[in-house]
């Protein structure tokens, strides 16, 4: 039997349902998952390059003194004391050095859930800097929290910090959004006919949408829909519809809710075959494998202070 809609997602209480129907963000994010497993305090001296990881994602913040950022051919910045700079995608090329006498940095390295929705993450840019009049409301509470965690360990001191280095990405995630800054799949987001479609393909994942259908929802003429959804989320529509569903069947396989062929029909495939097929096609392994294995990476917590 197919499982109802309300199995599939996490709905809170009765009270707050029609909050929670609406906020496409946490929607998304919830299947954007991240693990903040190491802190670093840095004091650099004038001239001193910020030494980080090419293959991890970073939030940066500046708790005093500035940065000069060379970001090759998209030229140079600067980041202020106060400001945070989320590097979604690792610094890549991007080189940070202090321009200072003294600059104090505290690193909050992460890394994404490699079976998340990775188009989306690959659609983010590659830096997002937040200045501190636009951060001051909740970094200021924020990184004093995280920083009591980092010095005086106490039983369950990873696990709080790899929660607060997640809320500090998911808010900075939020203030760019509400910037208006957006692009990518969190373009979509913000735009109210783009919205309309994300919201309904989000509470009804096992529907067989077509693209008609889902251009009557956000208002707009088939052509010019596509076109917009397109640009503003990074992929067409009943992709972005069916790595959506998909990843709702990972959960269930990584939690052993049913078998394989069972949690295939539940996210809207008529059989298993077609569903391995399309699952082996995202994620690059079987459904079968994924429910074996528990389908996600874990890396070990480390928190240092340098």
């Amino acid at each position: 039997m197919t499982e109802p809609l309300e199995n599939l997602t996490d709905l809170p209480d009765e009270g707050s349902r029609g909050i929670a129907s609406g906020d496409l963000l946490s929607h998304v994010l919830a299947q954007i998952r991240l693990t903040g497993d190491r802190v670093m305090s840095n004091a650099l001296a004038q001239g001193e390059v910020l030494n980080l990881d090419r293959d991890a994602a970073y939030a940066v913040v500046m708790a005093d003194g500035e940065l000069h950022v060379d970001a090759g051919d998209e030229g140079a910045g600067r980041i202020d004391k106060g400001d945070l700079v989320l590097l979604p995608r690792g610094p890549g090329d991007l080189r940070l050095w202090a321009s200072s006498a003294q600059a104090d940095v505290v690193v909050c390295r992460f890394w994404f859930d490699p079976y998340s929705l990775r188009g989306m993450i690959s659609a983010l840019p590659q830096r997002i800097h937040i200045r501190r009049a636009q951060a001051v409301g909740w970094l200021d509470g924020m990184l004093p929290f995280l920083m009591i965690e980092v010095t005086d360990a106490q039983p369950g001191s990873a696990l709080m910090i790899s929660r607060i280095i997640d809320l500090i990405v998911i808010r900075t995630l939020r203030t760019w959004v509400h910037l208006g800054n957006t692009s990518g799949w969190l373009g979509g987001l913000s735009d109210a006919r783009v919205g309309r479609a994300l919201k309904a393909i989000h509470e009804e994942p096992t529907r067989h949408w077509s693209i008609d259908a889902l251009a009557g929802v956000a208002g707009m003429s088939r052509s010019s829909f596509c076109e917009r959804f397109n640009a503003l989320v990074g992929r067409p529509p009943l992709r972005y519809h069916n790595e959506w569903r998909l990843n709702l069947a990972r959960d269930m396989l990584v939690r052993r809710d049913a078998r394989v062929g069972e949690i295939g029909l539940r996210v809207g495939y008529v059989s298993e075959a077609a569903f391995s097929r399309a699952y082996k096609a995202l994620f690059g392994h079987s459904p079968r494998e994924a429910a074996e294995h528990g389908g996600s990476d874990h890396r070990p917590g480390l928190v240092d202070m340098e």
